[in-house]
């Protein structure tokens, strides 16, 4: 079988492209190791319209099934490697089998940026963790540090003040630079407070986290907090190694160049949501447009008279 397109990863952008590509007729094929992307670990989502309140699970939910009800094909596998045979892509999974498609549109998103302090490695999963949304309910009544000052840091930190006795944010500037609603609920609750211009150096504990050492920025005065756990919130590295794989260009902060229709440098490859560098604001509603944007233009390249498109999903 030969698809129209195969959609690698099922975030808000993977979806979304999935959604557009079925209601143009194209045969697709959605492949993803974590469907719904890392919008599924959003505690509450109160800025994607149509919905006032809504968990990131139950809103990707919504866009697997309108997707699959279109007629897009979904499949939880890892994606190992994409190759270029000819005038088609092989996207081989973790169950090392070949699917071959007439384009590929890749919306990977991205995974958490670590510190690389000592400590976080052998700590990780025993207080370390990545994900408020995931663990805050491990922490009830304990003592937690949240690193970071984005939005993404702040709304940790909210999830985490309904569970723990005290947040704690170490960010190394000296103003918070997440959206102006997300400062006000931070600054303005009691059980969150903010050390700024500071830097964490090393995260201790024998069997469990039990303190963190931070610096600050300019006089490099060190100081040790004791904590029970280190919710790490700083940014995020694009998913673009199988691009770069098969020669797609990236820029030098490594997200892959597209243009404004998310034509990557290799025909027939598009790209969507938090991989490409046109992410400076990364949102549902940002990558869901993308992907919307991704799907037209394989579809329009699918009709350009340069490969012939596959007959209807049946």
């Amino acid at each position: 079988m030969i698809y129209d397109v195969i959609i690698v990863g099922a975030g808000p952008a993977g979806l979304s492209a999935g959604i557009y590509a079925a209601r143009y007729d194209l045969k697709i094929l959605i492949i993803s190791q974590l469907p719904g992307g890392l919008a599924t670990t959003a505690h509450l989502v109160e800025n994607y319209p149509g919905f006032l309140k809504i968990n990131g699970i139950e809103l990707m939910n919504k866009f697997k099934k309108q997707a699959e009800t279109f007629g897009a094909k979904t499949m939880v596998a890892e994606v190992l490697d994409i190759q270029k045979k000819g005038r088609t892509f092989q996207v081989i999974t973790s169950d090392t089998k070949k699917h071959s498609a007439k384009s590929v549109i890749l919306a990977l998103g991205s995974v958490r940026r670590k510190l690389n302090v000592p400590g976080e490695d052998d700590l990780l999963g025993k207080g370390i963790s990545y994900c408020a949304t995931c663990d805050a309910a491990f922490f009830k009544n304990k003592e937690v540090v949240v690193i970071g000052g984005s939005d993404t840091a702040l709304k940790g930190a909210l999830v985490l003040k309904d569970h723990a006795k005290k947040v704690t944010i170490i960010y190394r500037k000296d103003k918070l630079r997440g959206e102006p609603m997300m400062r006000k609920r931070v600054l303005s609750s009691k059980k969150v407070s903010v050390i700024y211009n500071n830097s964490p150096v090393k995260i201790k504990g024998k069997n469990k986290v039990e303190s963190i050492i931070i610096q600050e920025v300019n006089t490099k005065k060190k100081t040790k907090l004791k904590t029970d756990g280190v919710f790490i919130e700083v940014g995020d590295i694009p998913s673009t190694s199988l691009a770069k794989r098969i020669g797609v260009k990236v820029n030098k902060e490594d997200y892959i160049i597209v243009d404004k229709d998310m034509k990557t440098s290799l025909p027939g490859f598009f790209a969507a949501g938090d991989v490409t560098n046109e992410t400076n604001f990364k949102q549902i509603i940002t990558a869901a447009s993308q992907g919307s944007k991704s799907a037209y233009s394989c579809y329009m390249f699918l009709n350009s008279g340069k490969i012939k498109k596959t007959n209807c999903n049946s």
